[in-house]
């Protein structure tokens, strides 16, 4: 048997935006990101390259998806297409993966604050 285990200690934490996030190694063409928030995303932004697949890990809130509201709770699964404005609000665990993976130069912000 073949494994390889990446301890959640052993992550790098960083907080972003009111949020604590967690980036896993490069999986393929996807990074996996593990993020929780008291209130959400407090940045409104778009990626240039990357389709962004939420799972609503526990908690709940809303996505506001190019100005529209997108409610979520627990268990819920939302695609979002690259260049669609993305800011969030709520109290959740996610887990984001991207593809391809996410690049800093790709994310282009619209807002640096929401509230």
């Amino acid at each position: 048997m073949s494994y390889k285990l990446t301890k959640s200690a052993d992550l790098p934490k960083k907080e972003k935006y009111e949020m604590e996030i967690r980036i896993l190694p490069e999986i393929g063409n996807c990074n996996v990101i593990t993020a929780e928030t008291e209130t959400g995303h407090n940045q409104e932004f778009y990626d240039t390259e990357s389709t962004f697949h939420y799972i609503i890990v526990s908690g709940s809130g809303s996505f506001f998806l190019d100005d529209k509201e997108v409610p979520v709770s627990e268990g819920d699964y939302l695609s979002i297409e690259p260049k669609t404005r993305i800011y969030y609000k709520g109290r959740m665990r996610l887990v984001l993966i991207t593809n391809p993976p996410w690049r800093q130069e790709n994310e282009v912000e619209t807002r640096s604050k929401i509230w």
